[in-house]
C-alpha cells in the first residue's frame, strides 16, 4: 500500500467506516468533472457514479461528486451491514463497502466472498477479493492495486 494512502486511510479513522471508504474510492477511482462511457457503455461520472441522474454533457462541480460519493457510499455500507452476518471491524466494513461500490450489490450479494464471510472464514472472504480482477473480460492491473488494499484491509489482523 502506498504510503500516502496509508496516511489518508489513518486520517480517515476517525470518522468511521463511511469515511474510510470515501478514502479508498477517490484513491482508486479518480475524480472526472464530465460524464463520460465506462468500459461497459455506461454513463458514468465523478467518482464512478452511474445511474438515472447521471446527466449527460453535464460538468459536475466537487461539491457535486462529493454529493454523489457520500450517497453511493452509503448504499454500499447498508448493502454490507445487511447482507453480512458477522461482526466486523471499521476497516472490515470500510474495505467491504469499497468493494460493494465497485462490484456492485448483486454481484456480492451472490458472490463465494459473502458466503465464506457469513460462514466465519475471514481470511478465505478477504482472499476471495483477489479474483475479482476482471475489467470488461481482461485482468486490470488497477483492479489488482485495488484488491490487494481492500484484501490488506480485510484480512484478520
Amino acid at each position: 500500500m502506498s504510503p500516502d494512502l496509508k496516511r489518508r486511510l489513518l486520517t480517515a479513522m476517525t470518522g468511521g467506516a463511511v469515511a474510510i471508504a470515501a478514502v479508498l474510492v477517490q484513491w482508486h477511482e479518480g475524480i472526472r468533472h464530465k460524464t463520460y462511457k465506462d468500459g461497459g457503455d455506461v454513463l458514468t461520472v465523478c467518482y464512478g457514479h452511474t445511474g438515472n441522474d447521471v446527466i449527460p454533457a453535464k460538468h459536475y462541480t466537487d461539491e457535486e461528486c462529493l454529493a454523489l460519493l457520500e450517497k453511493d457510499l452509503k448504499a454500499a455500507m447498508a448493502v454490507v451491514e445487511t447482507q453480512v452476518t458477522v461482526p466486523l471491524t471499521e476497516m472490515r466494513k470500510a474495505a467491504l463497502a469499497s468493494f460493494v461500490y465497485n462490484v456492485g450489490s448483486g454481484a456480492f450479494a451472490r458472490s463465494t466472498l459473502l458466503k465464506k464471510l457469513n460462514a466465519g472464514d475471514m481470511a478465505g472472504a478477504c482472499n476471495e477479493m483477489r479474483r475479482w480482477k476482471y475489467d470488461e473480460g481482461k485482468v486490470s492491473k488497477g483492479l489488482i492495486t485495488r484488491r490487494a488494499v481492500e484484501r490488506e484491509l480485510c484480512l484478520p489482523d
